[in-house]
């Protein structure tokens, strides 16, 4: 039988899940790769790979997408590593530079912006570009919130706009994958989550950030229905932009 060939994102968030892959036999059925969230969102929708852990908004491009697992990358507010970081207050941001890592945090932070903040503002994807403000995900922000004169956590801004989780990164597939694998699939997720405190000791410290509080209470991993209804509204925004 072929391997099934996955793209996962190599921050820390991810760790758990790679871990539980990694402590399972199903590691011998999968060809695992890691890359930043747009490497693996482009290797899933161009078929590279059979699935891979992909930042949401680019689910609309995937062929014949599906969500494969009950595990995902979420929140249900402040998730400490999706920020707007910004030298003036959110009402004076007139120009935000991207981040290339996401196109899920790129579109948050647009969606926020139109109709959350109400605000008009020139997006640049040049890294060189001097702007009000900028999106910064993962690991980069670990330890930065103090640097800025505002941070503006997206995971807690969007559960401020709509009362509702978010969910970052969903495993989707772009074709048929069998129960028997997803079953198998879910339990070394499951596995990896329950091994976080192992997870946890293979870490670089990090100054000024809770690594501990990070993988334990402020990342979500759960699909649940309400997370599922905050990306349909947020597939809806998306559209809207």
């Amino acid at each position: 039988m072929s391997k099934i060939k996955i793209s996962a994102v190599a921050y820390t968030n991810t760790k758990a899940f790679i871990y539980g892959l990694k402590h399972s036999d199903i590691l011998n059925k999968i060809d695992l790769s890691l890359d930043i969230p747009s490497d693996c969102a482009a290797k899933v929708i161009s078929g590279e790979v059979d699935m891979g852990l992909m930042p949401v908004a680019a689910i609309p491009l995937v062929p014949n997408a599906n969500i494969v697992a009950d595990y995902c990358i979420g929140s249900d507010g402040a998730v400490n590593s999706v920020f707007i970081f910004s030298d003036v207050p959110v009402e004076e941001i007139k120009t935000l530079r991207l981040d290339s890592h996401s196109r899920t945090s790129n579109n948050l932070a647009k969606v926020l912006l139109k109709f959350y903040w109400k605000q008009e503002v020139e997006f640049t994807a040049d890294p060189a570009a001097k702007t009000d403000a900028m999106v910064l995900i993962g690991d980069r922000t670990f330890g930065k919130k103090d640097d800025f004169a505002f941070a503006y956590d997206m995971g807690q801004e969007w559960k401020n706009f709509t009362g509702l989780p978010f969910i970052y990164a969903a495993w989707v597939a772009n074709k048929e994958i069998s129960q028997e694998f997803k079953a198998e699939f879910n339990a070394a997720l499951k596995f990896g989550l329950a091994h976080r405190k192992e997870v946890l000791q293979d870490l670089p410290q990090t100054e000024n950030f809770d690594l501990e509080d990070y993988l334990y209470n402020k990342l979500q991993f759960e699909v649940t229905e309400d997370r599922k209804k905050a990306l349909n509204m947020f597939l809806e925004y998306i559209e809207q932009l």
